[in-house]
């Protein structure tokens, strides 16, 4: 990558390089295993005339979205957020009987399945066959497609302009942010909204959420280099609101430029603790490679120091975010020999590059390991809720991120 995929401009300056891994959810079934395994660089830069933070793109949408191991239902957080979601976006949008929302990388249906129980005329866009066919038998209409701007015509001239369109957890997964872009705006209606939900910059640099950093994820936002990718469509930022999901989230609301008019008040505000942060000059970037660099120490330090003693240490989860974890610290089966999903697509197949195998959760019951390492660090409140019960063998859990802790569980 020489030059940067919103502004083209060939100022990239480096942020943490975290070396070579496979693409994060390319879980390898046992037969796969003697087989050769691709890895590519995962070096993160950041663009000095735009501020956009991003990586080469090294693998293409295709090879990741066409048969997607990620199913959002299985996350009971995640589903009791996305039908808050709907129920705000009713009040703000004025969504009615007569309204049509499209949600884009709409996944198995987990939101738009809150639009179905309103009696709202609604479609999901979504790549991957497998968690689209979820979707469809489930009950929410979805589409088989990326998003490109010919997509977006298409849909709008068949089912007619959306008055809602919601791309949660997708715009940092798409190399060519303008056409996707350009792709929203021609879904969207003249006066309609846009509501995009993205992972936040200044969160990931300040709270070390380096492991968030991966081949599916293309590109990394503040709120200046968001409103500037929007505008790039004909879109303007005109609100935003800071969300505790995946560590830290910025949700953008846009409207096409005609009908925009002047952005709320916590635009300004936003803009000013990125600017605090040094988020607009190299300084805000310059020690992070340096706590990425402890977050490993530390980790392998305490499964080493775990080893010798003759202790038991296993996962839980089998995220993305996980994968890069695994791989940047060279965590094998030897210090953690499996880890859990509730997901079971993933069960019986092995983490990419650490070919840590992945089982059921009942597992951790079974074994009774004396600790836990919790890779889906962002669900801490929920884990630990359900994780409670290894506090009957005297269990503890162990959260890598944003530093290593080891808490003692209670029922």
């Amino acid at each position: 990558m020489t030059r940067c995929r919103l502004c083209g401009s060939a100022a990239l300056e480096s942020v943490v390089d975290l070396g070579a891994t496979p693409p994060c959810e390319s879980f390898l079934a046992a037969d796969r295993l003697d087989l050769p395994e691709p890895a590519y660089p995962l070096h993160l830069r950041v663009c000095t005339d735009c501020w956009l933070a991003q990586i080469p793109p090294l693998i293409t949408p295709e090879e990741t979205f066409s048969e997607y191991a990620y199913f959002s239902s299985y996350s009971t957080s995640w589903v009791e957020h996305a039908r808050t979601f709907v129920d705000g976006a009713a009040a703000r949008v004025g969504l009615g009987p007569g309204s049509f929302v499209v949600e884009v990388a709409s996944n198995d249906g987990y939101l738009l399945r809150h639009v179905v129980d309103r009696g709202i005329r609604c479609l999901g866009i979504e790549p991957s066959v497998n968690v689209g066919a979820a979707a469809r038998d489930a009950g929410v209409p979805t589409l088989t497609e990326f998003l490109t701007p010919d997509t977006g015509a298409g849909v709008r001239a068949e089912h007619g302009p959306a008055d809602l369109v919601v791309a949660n957890n997708v715009y940092a997964h798409i190399p060519d942010v303008v056409g996707f872009t350009r792709g929203l705006r021609a879904l969207v209606a003249d006066d309609g909204w846009v509501s995009i939900e993205v992972q936040h910059l200044l969160t990931l640099i300040e709270e070390n959420q380096y492991d968030t950093i991966y081949h599916e994820h293309f590109q990394y936002y503040t709120v200046a280099s968001a409103a500037r990718a929007l505008a790039s469509g004909g879109l303007t930022l005109v609100d935003v609101e800071l969300l505790p999901t995946h560590g830290g989230s910025i949700r953008l609301w846009a409207r096409p430029d005609g009908v925009a008019g002047e952005p709320a008040r916590r635009v300004a505000d936003v803009l000013d603790r990125e600017k605090a942060a040094g988020l607009q000059e190299l300084s805000g970037y310059a020690e992070f490679s340096a706590r990425v660099a402890k977050v490993r120490r530390d980790l392998l330090r305490f499964l080493i120091e775990a080893a010798e003693r003759g202790e038991t240490v296993v996962g839980y989860g089998a995220p993305g975010k996980g994968n890069t974890l695994l791989n940047h610290c060279g965590i094998r089966p030897d210090l953690l020999p499996y880890t859990v999903d509730r997901n079971p697509y993933k069960h019986g197949r092995f983490t990419p590059g650490t070919r840590i195998p992945v089982l059921p959760p009942e597992r951790i019951a079974a074994d009774r390991p004396d600790y836990v390492l919790v890779l889906p660090w962002n669900l801490r409140d929920e884990l630990t809720e359900q994780l409670s019960f290894v506090h009957e063998w005297g269990g503890r859990l162990v959260f890598p991120i944003p530093e290593l802790s080891i808490v003692e569980v209670e029922r």
